[in-house]
């Protein structure tokens, strides 16, 4: 089971990005792509975060990481909220617990090519086969 989300990263606190950090990127990793979503959710998975364009020698993002279309050449897209950046866990209040993947994909391109604000489709359909590897982990949380 994941870790519970500290409320300050959910829309109950302070709906900032929690720090993330990762290693082990395959050979010949170009970029990254980064997608938070929640598949618990009751019209089907609800995506909170999506960011690409990564460079490789990135491993981490810091904590409240700025809610910009794009910070220092990396992109961020349109989530489920409308909005570009992070949105934080927001379930329906009575649901139970609902699971927030972060997704993070290695590839072998420098870049996506997309303007900042794209959608996840978007995302997807550019990094399809371009895929080296793919990591992912979970938190999970629930609204009284």
């Amino acid at each position: 089971m994941g870790e519970l989300f500290p409320s300050i990263f959910t829309c109950d606190g302070e709906d900032i990005s929690p720090e993330i950090r990762w290693e082990g990127a395959p050979e010949g990793t170009k970029s990254f792509v980064l997608i938070m979503d929640d598949p618990d959710a009751p019209m089907g998975t609800f995506t909170h975060w999506i960011v690409y364009d990564i460079p490789a020698v990135e491993n981490h993002f810091p904590r409240n990481f700025p809610k910009s279309p794009e910070v220092n050449g990396i992109k961020q897209g349109i989530n489920d909220f409308r909005r570009v950046g992070y949105g934080g866990p927001c379930p329906p209040r009575g649901h139970g617990y609902h699971r927030y993947f972060f997704k993070l994909y290695a590839l072998d391109l420098p870049g996506l090519g997309l303007k900042p604000g794209s959608t996840r489709r978007e995302v997807e359909n550019a990094m399809a086969n371009h895929i080296l590897a793919e990591a992912q982990f979970y938190g999970i949380y629930k609204r009284d």
